[in-house]
């Protein structure tokens, strides 16, 4: 049997009671952590095109986009709020799968939610779990042993398009047949490259977006009556053996489904760009403060990394060392680690079209060394060693194994509430206030919409 099939039966049969309660309680701060990075990412390029394109658009007023006072039909509604949160690149993560699993999930559930009628604060929870739990398995049965980064695919879009028709099939209350059918369609749309991260491209912050769109559209054909492949991701010509040759681990993907639920795993991203930075962060944090030290001290800096993370995080050289723009920045340790050096913190004004014209922190990057050491490769977000030598001819070295954010060293509610309430300044002090409220207990809430009306402008 497909492994669509036992999904697609786990987003059918699972309820409220089933998910344990470290579930629960991840489920909610991965949900707080999302409204706020949409809120956050609501005015940078790239998201405030698509939401002025469907907004032109128009249509069925059903859903809401986050930040405004328009609603426009689901699927779209669901594009423009994962691209929102997409857009600051500060959504959750799983270190392990390389991938994001909640903005697959989450801007689904609330979307079609509020077009399908009432959708209580359990059902929000659930079927975010669920999703979650598809997208992160999906990922982690991916080349077993082998980095993602290096097959050049964006994990997160390309199976989204699956992972948010399972979501929306759940919302809409689809039987497992329709929701094999929803899957199958999804798979049928597939897509998500890593070229607009080598290119600096804005396509970076819309992937999600184009695949939750389609996820949710491949729901409605499904209910609608229209069939998707059966054997949508082990058939011979299905997700794993068309898009990866075949490698792919089936126990990873379905060991204890429905009992083991790999959000417990996800991060909450402390600093807005590429989990595969914040260990550089963190090692340069460590040096500007516990040390003393400040950019004029600095007289060389080297960086030690993965070959994954040369490709991906350092390369091309003269763009990451002089970002062309803010998405080259997000992807870049030597722009995180010159940032941490100058700010002596890492935040939203970093990654900005102003601040990669910053001449103390391009001063930095371009007295820069990289090196290759592959001893560093690890599971999940692969350290960087960062080391100075001083201009007086000191030198400093630290590698931080465990970022902050990571399993080791988790965000808690509370500091997801802070993180939020810094991504929601614009909505003012009462309601973000409310809005952490209502979510810290989520499980209570009969109807979602009340957090909606408080995203949402008059």
């Amino acid at each position: 049997m497909d492994a669509s099939y036992l999904f697609a039966r786990n987003f059918v049969s699972t309820e409220y009671e089933a998910l344990p309660p470290e579930v629960v309680e991840a489920t909610r701060k991965e949900i707080l952590d999302l409204l706020g990075v949409a809120l956050g990412g609501a005015s940078r390029a790239g998201a405030t095109q698509v939401c002025e394109l469907v907004k032109q658009w128009g249509g069925k007023q059903e859903s809401s986009i986050i930040g405004s006072s328009c609603r426009v039909p689901a699927p779209n509604a669901a594009q423009a709020n994962a691209t929102m949160a997409h857009a600051l690149d500060f959504d959750d993560v799983h270190e392990a799968a390389v991938m994001h699993p909640g903005i697959a999930s989450i801007p689904v559930a609330i979307a079609v939610g509020e077009a399908e009628g009432n959708l209580s604060g359990r059902e929000l929870i659930v079927s975010t779990a669920l999703g979650v739990d598809m997208m992160c398995r999906l990922a982690l049965a991916t080349t077993p042993g082998r980095s993602p980064i290096e097959l050049g695919w964006h994990l997160t879009s390309l199976f989204g398009f699956m992972g948010a028709a399972a979501v929306a099939a759940r919302m809409m209350r689809l039987d497992e047949e329709m929701t094999v059918n929803a899957i199958g369609i999804g798979y049928h749309q597939c897509a998500g490259n890593g070229q607009c991260v080598k290119d600096g491209a804005l396509t970076k912050r819309l992937g999600p977006g184009f695949a939750l769109k389609g996820g949710i559209t491949a729901a409605y054909l499904a209910r609608l009556g229209v069939s998707g492949a059966k054997n949508s991701i082990e058939g011979e010509w299905g997700l794993y053996r068309q898009y990866m040759d075949g490698d792919y681990s089936r126990d990873i993907l379905t060991r204890d489904l429905g009992r083991r639920f790999e959000g417990v795993n996800v991060a909450i991203k402390p600093y807005p760009c590429c989990r595969g930075i914040h260990p550089a962060i963190d090692a340069a944090l460590e040096l500007a403060i516990e040390e003393g030290l400040r950019s004029n001290d600095l007289g060389e800096i080297i960086l030690s990394v993965t070959d994954a993370h040369l490709s991906l995080l350092c390369l091309p050289e003269d763009a990451k060392r002089t970002p062309r723009s803010p998405v080259d920045a997000q992807f870049s340790i030597p722009w995180g680690v010159a940032s941490a050096f100058v700010e002596r913190r890492v935040g939203l004004d970093d990654f900005t079209e102003d601040a990669i014209r910053n001449p103390e922190v391009l001063d930095l990057t371009r007295r820069m060394r990289v090196e290759v050491d592959n001893s560093l490769h690890r599971p999940g977000p692969e350290p960087t060693r960062v080391k100075v030598i001083t201009r007086e001819g000191k030198a400093f070295s630290r590698v931080v194994e465990n970022p902050l954010g990571s399993l080791e060293r988790p965000m808690s509610f509370d500091d997801c509430a802070r993180k939020f309430a810094d991504c929601a300044k614009s909505l003012g002090k009462e309601k973000v206030e409310r809005i952490i409220h209502l979510v810290e207990q989520l499980e209570q809430l009969e109807d979602i919409r009340e957090i909606i009306r408080l995203l949402t402008t008059e």
